[in-house]
């Protein structure tokens, strides 16, 4: 079975785009295991969907989607802007069979388009198959320390 790809409004120029808030919505009512890390809500899908600067990216196979990847421009007032990958996910039947790496590809391909300078992202250490598919698309693991605060 072919994936298609289609792309939350505000994208420019995709062959394949999603053209309203409602049709995302509705595409994602159906929705592979472990793609998403939690339950979509539809108030927090439409503040995403309606925030300037982000993207989502999800591919479908039939009527499910199978995978997504979520990103948005981080702006900076001293140098060029940067896109931020917050969130990537495929369901187990379709991994490592091309889709992240189509996701991921598509994300850097609108980056570009808007001129930002680098893509980033953070994985759990122990995340072999993301941290091969990022080393693959030639990034190189940096160290950081991540500091989180509960609100």
């Amino acid at each position: 079975m072919s994936c298609q790809f289609g792309f939350s409004p505000g994208d420019a120029g995709s062959d394949h785009n999603v053209s309203t808030h409602a049709d995302t919505a509705r595409l994602l009512e159906n929705i592979a295991e472990e793609v998403f890390d939690e339950e979509i809500g539809p108030k927090r899908l439409a503040t995403f969907l309606e925030s300037p600067g982000h993207l989502m990216v999800i591919a479908v196979c039939g009527k499910h989607v199978i995978g997504q990847v979520a990103a948005y421009i981080h702006c900076h007032p001293d140098q060029a802007s940067d896109v931020y990958i917050d969130n990537l996910g495929v369901a187990p039947p379709f991994q490592r069979r091309g889709v992240a790496r189509r996701l991921v590809d598509e994300v850097f391909a609108w980056g570009r388009t808007l001129g930002c300078h680098q893509v980033w992202l953070v994985t759990d250490t122990e995340n072999h198959a993301a941290r091969a598919l990022y080393e693959g698309r030639g990034a190189a693991a940096e160290a950081v320390v991540m500091f989180s605060y509960k609100l």
